[in-house]
């Protein structure tokens, strides 16, 4: 149902209000020694990570454990702050046409790349239409006619037509500007040692190990990075991950566990940092499996899932429960009437369905994630009633993405995460069915989502677009291509001897305003 634009603006602006507070909410051990308050340079910062770097080729190989590290080397023109509001980057300011067609952008004064090269206007074109040409993962949608650099520092982008998402599209990880040409090297041989103006610079990476970055001496924010050297170090287990960082042989981690918050919280040893997240936790059908083509049979899972009772036994308070796609950390985020624990209503629309005795499916997850593990085992004992039978499947991460992405699987346990801030890249990515993902690998397809999710990209903000969101958000729910559960805190820990390492909206960390103390 369609808030009333007044309403959804109040909880827009409340849920931007929390994060803005939460950005500073660190919780640290008590300590009876003082932490200094003045960055101190020099050190190793060691972030225990759950899988490895696999590519630093932004366009191409967008997943979570790339681009946390991709954005460590490349930057794009405009970024967000904590609320989600666009802020220049590389460009140090841009204008609007009065058409809203031409965005001209103004490239910061005396900036280089990591080499020592300057950066250009034309360097951001070449970068610009690269991403045009490959799409990839986090493809370009607005309708760009031409991309033109006007002088060294000055670029200008004219679109087709107005497209509202534009500016947010180009703050995401795949925008990154780099050298035209790949500084005259293949592209395997510049991604392999790529150049970019970020705080960090690769040194090594192993696509089944570690990765190594050193500081960046050409970085355009003075004095920044702090450190020295900075180390991804995998470690696959949720467990082991916490045990690393008590015995100090980790600076800090990311994914933190729900359930070892209390734990972290309690030692003094170590720091936790959270904000909200644009991620939602969901259940996901493969719409192609005979079983889940069928909607009753998605209707009726939905009905005898308990979402708050998941979210509560699962994040000890870390999250929210939410009953739609777009978290309540984006703007248009909609109350929808969703199917929500009534296993009478359940039982009554699998009855409809072509499979009204049950059946036996298998629920895809990836190991290493004891939060994932426990909703597993919720949700498979939530379905016995209805005369579902579910076999969990835990798989290591790596090979969990290849499954999903080659629809090898019947439905599973993952999380859709927003790299920007406008709802449309979230919409675009789990439900355009021409998309890249085939809406995040389900192949759910609807015309009128389609249909409206194009309206979307071209009606200016305001009341008319939030409408247009809550009709898209009302029919996902009622066609449960998905089954969204709740909308996480981005958590990580350190240890109290490092200071500034704070997550992002996105689940990323600005590691070049870490520092440790010596």
């Amino acid at each position: 149902m369609t808030a009333s634009t007044r309403t959804l603006a109040a909880r827009v602006a409340a849920a931007l209000a929390v994060l803005a507070l939460s950005a500073c909410a660190a919780t640290p051990g008590a300590t009876s020694t003082p932490a200094p308050t003045t960055p101190q340079r020099g050190g190793t910062i060691t972030y225990g990570r759950a899988a490895a770097v696999t590519s630093f080729d932004l366009n191409n190989e967008i997943t979570s454990n790339n681009a946390f590290a991709i954005d460590q080397v490349f930057e794009p023109l405009v970024s967000f702050d904590t609320s989600g509001t666009i802020i220049p980057w590389l460009a140090e300011k841009y204008t609007v046409s009065h058409d809203l067609l031409t965005y001209t952008f103004i490239l910061r004064s005396s900036l280089t790349f990591s080499d020592g090269t300057p950066v250009t206007a034309a360097d951001a074109k070449f970068s610009l239409e690269r991403h045009l040409k490959v799409q990839g993962p986090l493809p370009l949608e607005a309708p760009i006619a031409s991309i033109t650099a006007e002088d060294d520092h000055v670029l200008s982008v004219t679109l087709k037509s107005p497209y509202t998402p534009f500016l947010s599209e180009l703050s995401g990880f795949s925008n990154g500007i780099f050298p035209k040409d790949f500084g005259g090297r293949s592209e395997k041989e510049f991604f392999a040692k790529p150049v970019g103006t970020g705080p960090w610079v690769v040194d090594s990476f192993d696509p089944s190990g570690d990765t190594t970055f050193t500081a960046n001496q050409h970085y355009w924010q003075e004095g920044k990075p702090y450190a020295d050297k900075l180390v991804y170090k995998v470690v696959a287990d949720d467990a082991q991950r916490i045990q690393q960082l008590q015995a100090g042989q980790l600076s800090g981690i990311e994914s933190v566990a729900p359930a070892t918050l209390a734990q972290l919280q309690g030692d003094a040893g170590v720091t936790v940092s959270e904000l909200g997240s644009w991620a939602v936790e969901q259940v996901f059908f493969n719409t192609l499996d005979d079983h889940f083509a069928d909607r009753h049979v998605r209707r009726a899972i939905a009905w005898a899932l308990d979402r708050d009772g998941i979210t509560k036994a699962t994040t000890f308070g870390a999250a929210e429960t939410v009953r739609t796609l777009i978290p309540p950390t984006i703007q248009y985020s909609a109350n929808v009437e969703a199917l929500d624990n009534d296993i009478d209503k359940g039982k009554a629309e699998l009855a409809e369905s072509r499979y009204p005795d049950g059946f036996t499916t298998t629920l895809l997850i990836a190991s290493g994630n004891s939060a994932r593990a426990q909703e597993a085992q919720i949700i498979q004992e939530a379905l016995k009633p209805l005369g579902i039978q579910v076999k969990i499947e835990a798989i290591e991460l790596n090979s969990f993405r290849e499954r999903f992405k080659a629809f090898n699987y019947e439905f599973m346990l993952n999380s859709g995460q927003s790299d920007a801030p406008d709802p449309n890249g979230l919409i675009t990515f789990q439900a355009d069915p021409e998309g890249f993902s085939n809406s995040y690998w389900t192949h759910y397809t609807n015309p009128q989502v389609t249909k409206l999710m194009h309206e979307g990209r071209v009606t200016a903000d305001g009341p008319e677009r939030a409408k247009i969101y809550a009709e898209i958000q009302q029919i996902l729910a009622d066609d449960v291509p998905y089954i969204p559960l709740y909308n996480p805190k981005n958590v990580v820990a350190s240890r109290a001897t490092v200071h500034g390492l704070t997550p992002r909206i996105n689940g990323s960390v600005l590691f070049g305003d870490v520092w440790v103390q010596q």
